[in-house]
């Protein structure tokens, strides 16, 4: 099971090298489009979109990279309290009972507009945009899929690990 478990921590951490550049992408972009616009005096709803897209796949595809690296926002009204194994009988339940349940509804319940985006190709939000919603869209099972894997591989380490005394 821990060779799965490196698996997916590999995988997450993969897809991080390669999504983290996208946010000195965005950054670029974005100088251009103000430059273009407020210099030039041109506007392109296409690179506008772009740095929607870049800023939706830096996030969907990096949050399991995220909770890999355990930097994830937690709510913390009690958890920094409480002893280790306390904590981690509450990051079982939550991955259990909590985050798991969730990613796989929202995963559920997101498909079917997938599958339709996919279906008509769905085209840009806004007029002279990108020609790419359905790309957008696939974004949500992602990264559901990937916040499971990951859960998945953070639950077969804790109960490798065994109970702390």
């Amino acid at each position: 099971m821990l060779v799965l478990a490196d698996a997916i921590d590999q995988m997450n951490r993969a897809i991080a090298s390669v999504v983290r550049w996208l946010a000195l992408i965005m950054v670029l972009v974005q100088f251009c489009i103000v430059i273009g616009r407020y210099v030039f005096g041109h506007n392109s709803i296409a690179a506008q979109e772009s740095v929607l897209y870049m800023h939706a796949t830096l996030f969907m595809l990096g949050a399991g990279f995220t909770l890999l690296v355990d930097k994830h926002v937690r709510v913390d009204v009690f958890y920094a309290k409480v002893s280790d194994a306390a904590r981690r009988r509450i990051d079982i339940f939550g991955h259990i009972f909590l985050l798991m349940p969730s990613m796989t509804a929202l995963l559920y319940w997101s498909w079917p507009s997938v599958r339709n985006s996919w279906r008509i190709l769905e085209g840009p939000i806004s007029v002279g945009g990108i020609e790419a919603v359905f790309l957008l869209k696939t974004l949500i099972p992602a990264f559901c899929i990937l916040i499971l894997l990951q859960s998945l591989s953070i639950l077969i380490r804790m109960f490798h690990k065994g109970p702390k005394a």
